[in-house]
């Protein structure tokens, strides 16, 4: 597999970085797209490639495009238009045509505001969960993070859904649609190219980076990982982090794993996911990225020890804060 970048902004501007709410110190990392490598793409087989958005944190997914020289079926978006524009130059860049079918791994505004760019000339295509989270939630990251400069985004759900499976075909290239239940969230989709051995994971997989469940199921995450194994894919595109192999799924599940057990042994304790989350030992986990996931997750997790159902919706204020306050009082970094 090679890769090609893209270039993301010009220069540096000597005022500081882009994507800040404000002054910031000296001392303080730079925020914003500036502050990360470029988006390149990887072509993994012929007519099938992975675009990467580095460095896989908040907001910095990964997309995907098959071609067969006709027509071209994206993965996923983008969380600004800027970003959604480079990638539909990535595409261009490569030979294929403007995409005419757009999938969406679910809703979460990183992989789905970046729609605009290529409706209506694409059809939106999602679960019928993705559809209507997106249209339920609408512009959720402008709310979580709102200096972000995301450009002029109108929330485009999925125009065409399905429930269980759905099969499209370009040409002589299978693609496969599966909806492995509730997960990372309730209208996830599996990308899956049988021929080309290929996978499109979508967030029930972060190469690299921390897991999170909290608009899905913790025990559901686990299921879905069982149905990336049957599959038996040799390529696996995540939703954030680099093209890896199928032992992604290994390290996905013995994260999952650890919430489980802390969630189980701290709820019986009496203590709130914020204190198991503050006295817990990460271990092995402990260099990944996007740590402050740990007390969404257990939020989660603790929902579903109570009975709530799967994706049932939980105090989001609550978790935010935690997160903030995991993250040492500060916000969540985002450099979409």
């Amino acid at each position: 597999m090679s890769s090609t970048s893209t270039p993301l902004s010009g220069p540096r501007e000597a005022s500081g970085p882009r994507g800040t709410s404000g002054p910031r110190g000296a001392s303080e990392p730079p925020m914003g797209p500036d502050a990360v490598p470029a988006p390149y793409t990887v072509p993994l087989v012929p007519g099938v490639s992975a675009y990467v958005q580095p460095d896989g944190g908040w907001c910095l997914n990964n997309a995907g495009f098959v071609t067969d020289g006709d027509r071209t079926l994206l993965i996923d978006t983008a969380a600004t238009v800027r970003r959604a524009e480079l990638l539909r130059d990535a595409v261009a860049a490569s030979g294929a045509p403007a995409p005419s079918l757009v999938v969406n791994t679910h809703h979460h505004g990183d992989h789905t505001y970046g729609n605009c760019v290529f409706a209506p000339g694409a059809t939106i295509i999602g679960h019928a969960g993705c559809r209507e989270q997106a249209l339920a939630v609408g512009p959720q990251l402008h709310a979580i993070w709102p200096w972000v400069e995301y450009g002029d985004v109108r929330i485009t759900p999925a125009a065409l859904t399905y429930t269980d499976e759905l099969t499209l075909h370009l040409g002589d290239t299978e693609v496969r649609l599966i909806h492995p239940g509730p997960s990372h969230t309730v209208g996830d989709t599996i990308v899956w190219l049988p021929r080309q051995r290929v996978v499109f994971t979508g967030d029930l997989v972060f190469n690299g980076g921390t897991p999170f469940v909290l608009f899905g199921s913790l025990s559901g995450s686990l299921q879905a990982l069982e149905t990336l194994r049957a599959l038996d894919a040799e390529i696996v595109v995540p939703g954030h982090g680099e093209v890896t192999d199928p032992g992604a799924y290994d390290r996905v599940e013995s994260y999952l794993r650890f919430v489980g057990e802390l969630a189980r042994t701290a709820h019986a304790a009496g203590r709130t996911p914020l204190e198991a989350a503050r006295e817990a030992d990460l271990g092995e986990f402990a260099a990944l990225p996007e740590s402050e996931r740990l007390v969404a997750n257990l939020h989660r997790a603790y929902a579903e020890l109570d009975g709530a159902a799967p994706g049932a919706p939980l105090d989001l204020p609550v978790v935010l804060g935690d997160m903030a306050t995991m993250n040492g009082g500060k916000p969540l970094t985002c450099h979409a």
